[in-house]
């Protein structure tokens, strides 16, 4: 759907991605699957919300999968051409891509052409903590001198409190200033007095921090399992546009980035194949 929009016609791309890390099946973006992926053992049985299906260890299922993080960058690599084209110079792009897989996202739009201008970490209030204590599983083994050896120990992650966001910019022309650009095309700057006005700044914490603390309300939940916050769109869109212009969400699950760009009166343009939560989309927007 992309190919229709006209070149050099958007003045911001704000999109969360699929993260390439098996979450749901809009997630597997790559060839070696397996029968076991996106099935259930009886430990997800038991847990919440939180990753219901079972994905692919670190370590991997076998040698092919060593070849995922090169399939995620042809992915990204696909569609990064044209968000560079529809783009006018000096444009800004956010990308949420994840942690794991965020460095081949950054490759394939350089690729493209765009400048990797900054990363932005926006810091949640929770997030599930999910790591294993080796203790139990040497309990399970009753190899009690190897679980008292390992006693506090865990396999898995730290707590995941932030989100990386990708911030790119589409260059401005050779031979002129980005000062020249913003003159043309009303855009290359940001825009920190709607930083400070919008965003906590947690105690201690500089203003103006590529640290973004914005919480999470109940209405930023239960439409999509990655929904973003409202609030958190609306801060990157008032970062880096004016009123009237035009913000593309080629990702837009749930529709987060159009009904923040409506309540900032900018014009908006947005993707979604899924048809649950396109219907979603047109609820929320109707509403």
């Amino acid at each position: 759907m992309i190919k229709t929009v006209a070149s050099e016609s958007v003045h911001l791309i704000l999109s969360d991605i699929p993260y390439g890390i098996n979450y749901e099946e809009w997630d597997v973006l790559h060839n070696n699957t397996n029968s076991a992926l996106l099935g259930r053992s009886p430990a997800q049985e038991k847990c919440g919300t939180v990753f219901k299906t079972r994905g692919k260890p670190l370590n991997g299922w076998s040698q092919a999968d060593k070849a995922i993080p090169m399939e995620y960058y042809q992915w990204c690599s696909s569609w990064a051409g044209d968000w560079y084209r529809v783009l006018k110079p000096g444009a800004s792009c956010f990308i949420f891509a994840g942690r794991r897989m965020a460095h081949r996202c950054i490759c394939a739009m350089e690729d493209a052409g765009f400048i990797f201008k900054d990363m932005i970490a926006w810091e949640k209030d929770s997030a599930a903590y999910r790591a294993q204590r080796v203790r139990c599983v040497f309990d399970r083994r009753n190899d009690s001198e190897n679980s008292k050896k390992w006693d506090g120990w865990k396999i898995g992650n730290l707590r995941p409190l932030f989100e990386p966001i990708l911030w790119f910019m589409k260059p401005y022309p050779q031979g002129g200033t980005l000062t020249d650009n913003i003159i043309e095309h009303q855009i290359g700057a940001f825009n920190e007095q709607k930083l400070k006005e919008l965003t906590e700044w947690n105690e201690g914490l500089e203003k103006c921090s590529n640290i973004l603390k914005v919480h999470i309300q109940k209405s930023d939940r239960g439409l999509h399992p990655t929904q973003k916050a409202i609030k958190l769109m609306e801060i990157l869109i008032a970062l880096v546009t004016i009123e009237g212009q035009v913000v593309l969400d080629p990702f837009c699950g749930c529709g987060t980035t159009l009904v923040a760009a409506r309540n900032l009166n900018r014009e908006y343009i947005g993707f979604e194949i899924n048809a649950e939560y396109y219907q979603n989309i047109l609820k929320r927007l109707g509403e």
